[in-house]
């Protein structure tokens, strides 16, 4: 397998990074997930194959080293499980008992497996038959040499196991408030995604003496601003940071920061069993109307 790219991205090629995969019609919640983990693979389908009405079917394809332990029924499906066998490192398939119990193309459903990933970090990949009421679409193609499925027409959904400490997390959007000299504190703000479930705990940054999890919220007539110890990071819900609600504070500032440049931030994670994990950026610095549209990167 492919090791994983380095650790310090640049806010916009991590939105990049996902681009190519997000035209599919089956994938799995970008973040990664840690090796050796239970993984809660939920497959999105989004829309029915082409010039078809409806999903009916779909199977998944286990990629060597994942080890199956169950799979979600779905009311109105049937589930068939074939364990690994030989070469075969086994599928899961769910069929539409009828017209009606199909998915609509206009609807998106999760398709949810359940199993242990290897112990060695990078790309894991699951090939998908999505069979519709009219033809099917085979996910099933994998680049020939590293990770990025940009220019694959039909790519097989990417699961990126994650080396021990590194952060199961999705980060979109990060930027950071432009600051004038003497300004003591800014904030910092993204939209933060963990396909199994964890918190953000806090942050560091050479920029900054501290930087914490804060929360702006109304008491009363007063908006009033404290620090909020940990955000709860929902499985596969996106939580925003975001200007007048929870973000992260920078203070103690070392120098201004001037928009156009970059500052590195390490986010500090904590999951349910303590375990502790850690992503680090190079999160622009905006200003203006820049800062106003929340820092928005176009893909």
């Amino acid at each position: 397998m492919n090791a994983p790219s380095p650790l310090r991205h640049v806010a916009a090629c991590i939105l990049l990074a996902g681009a190519g995969s997000a035209f599919a019609h089956v994938t799995l919640p970008p973040g990664g997930a840690s090796v050796g983990s239970e993984y809660e693979a939920a497959f999105r389908v989004g829309h029915a194959c082409k010039d078809a009405k409806s999903t009916t079917g779909i199977t998944v394809r286990l990629p060597k080293g994942f080890a199956f332990s169950d799979a979600q029924a779905r009311k109105g499906w049937k589930l068939d499980v074939q364990k690994a066998a030989g070469d075969s490192a086994g599928e899961v398939r769910w069929t539409a008992e009828s017209a009606q119990t199909a998915l609509p193309g206009n609807e998106r459903a999760e398709f949810v497996v359940r199993g242990k990933l290897p112990t060695t970090p990078g790309a894991l990949w699951f090939k998908v038959l999505q069979t519709c009421d009219t033809g099917s679409a085979d996910w099933a193609q994998i680049p020939a040499s590293g990770s990025s499925t940009e220019g694959l027409e039909s790519p097989a959904a990417r699961l990126d196991v994650l080396a021990p400490g590194v952060a199961a997390v999705d980060v979109r959007d990060a930027w950071i408030r432009a600051s004038v000299p003497g300004q003591s504190g800014t904030g910092a703000f993204m939209k933060l995604n963990a396909p199994s479930g964890t918190r953000l705990v806090g942050a560091t940054t050479p920029a900054a003496g501290v930087a914490e999890v804060h929360e702006m919220k109304m008491e009363g007539d007063t908006m009033r601003m404290r620090a909020a110890g940990a955000i709860e990071l929902p499985a596969r819900q996106t939580v925003e940071l975001k200007p007048g609600g929870y973000h992260l504070m920078l203070m103690d500032l070392k120098k201004a920061l001037a928009n156009g440049s970059t500052v590195p931030l390490t986010l500090q994670f904590e999951d349910a069993k303590g375990q502790k994990s850690t992503k680090e950026l190079d999160v622009p610095v905006l200003a203006g109307a820049a800062a106003t549209a929340g820092g928005e990167h176009k893909h």
